[in-house]
């Protein structure tokens, strides 16, 4: 919302009130932004902004920037067709599921450096952000992932949809990130509203992936754990000491979940995609003997939306749709 002071100045036609708002809505540059910590000054608006993995790049896409993309890294799926024919012009620092090494970034000439974890911003990976800074690049590290994995109290969607306007106001289109976040929020509140009623909540575990056979699911602090409170369901490891948590098959049989939530990812790992998830539950002896396996209970979400990014919203209509099929 624009708040515009003094009436006597007002427009008096509808050309010069828009050019009135773009004028008020516009970015001031240079400006600072507190970001997990750290204050990061933006001098001017990114001409040549890497992304440090696949999700950070379809929200600026998103934004009417992704012209603006001088490369990109960390694939972990098909990119939707809406953006496809965008996405394949960015050129790619690293291999599919990968992530760029600092002297990969810094051939790119980069003027700034956005990512959504905080493993990227590493000596062994892309370069610490105060070393980014200090060769004059800023950066920005989503606020759900300021520490690796770790928890996140107030993690929802009001959060992300802040990162979208913040986002519009380093590139300078703050309306662009005002517009998207309405569009999702929209999204969300229509999903939620379509939930089907229960007298007792069903029993949720979100499956991302296995690590050398250990399944990791989601934990506290991450929208996996915001949207099962939106939509009324209970998240069966939301005792987690993480965000994402490596568990056991003894510890998901125990707890038994009424709805197994697959993500499907296309990295290339063992078990990735979620047709190889419902293979292996159907094979293991413990999980294989689950109501929820055996009744295929199973609800399908590209891996991308369960991690912050634009897919995140549109993860609550699948969800529910999901839920409510299954009764």
């Amino acid at each position: 919302m624009l708040v515009v002071a003094g009436c006597a100045d007002e427009p008096s036609s509808g050309a010069d009130a828009k050019a009135a708002a773009t004028a008020t809505s516009a970015t001031t540059y240079p400006f600072t932004l507190k970001n997990c910590g750290t204050d990061v000054t933006y001098k001017a608006a990114p001409k040549k902004a890497v992304t440090l993995n696949q999700t950070a790049a379809e929200i600026l896409i998103h934004l009417g920037v992704g012209d603006r993309i001088a490369g990109t890294g960390y694939e972990i799926e098909k990119t939707p067709p809406a953006i496809a024919a965008q996405y394949e012009k960015i050129p790619l620092l690293s291999a599919p599921g990968a992530e760029i090494k600092h002297e990969k970034l810094l051939e790119a000439q980069p003027d700034f450096v956005y990512g959504s974890f905080a493993s990227m911003f590493t000596k062994e990976q892309s370069g610490e952000r105060k070393q980014l800074h200090d060769l004059g690049v800023p950066t920005y590290l989503t606020e759900f992932d300021c520490t690796y994995h770790e928890s996140v109290a107030d993690a929802d969607f009001t959060m992300l949809f802040e990162e979208y306007r913040r986002l519009g106001k380093i590139m300078g289109v703050p309306e662009a990130g005002e517009k998207l976040a309405s569009e999702q929020q929209a999204v969300v509140d229509k999903a939620v509203g379509a939930v089907k009623k229960r007298d007792k909540p069903l029993k949720v575990m979100w499956f991302y992936s296995t690590y050398e056979g250990t399944p990791w699911a989601a934990g506290p602090g991450g929208l996996p754990q915001h949207m099962s409170k939106l939509v009324g369901v209970e998240n069966i490891f939301a005792d987690a000491k993480t965000k994402w948590a490596e568990v056991s098959w003894d510890e998901v049989a125990a707890r038994n979940p009424d709805v197994i939530v697959l993500a499907d990812l296309t990295r290339g790992e063992p078990n990735d995609t979620a047709e190889e998830k419902i293979a292996l539950l159907k094979k293991d002896p413990l999980t294989s003997k689950l109501a929820a396996v055996k009744g295929d209970r199973f609800i399908t979400i590209p891996g991308s939306h369960m991690d912050p990014g634009y897919g995140s919203a549109s993860a609550v209509p699948t969800l529910v749709a999901g839920l409510n099929k299954l009764g």
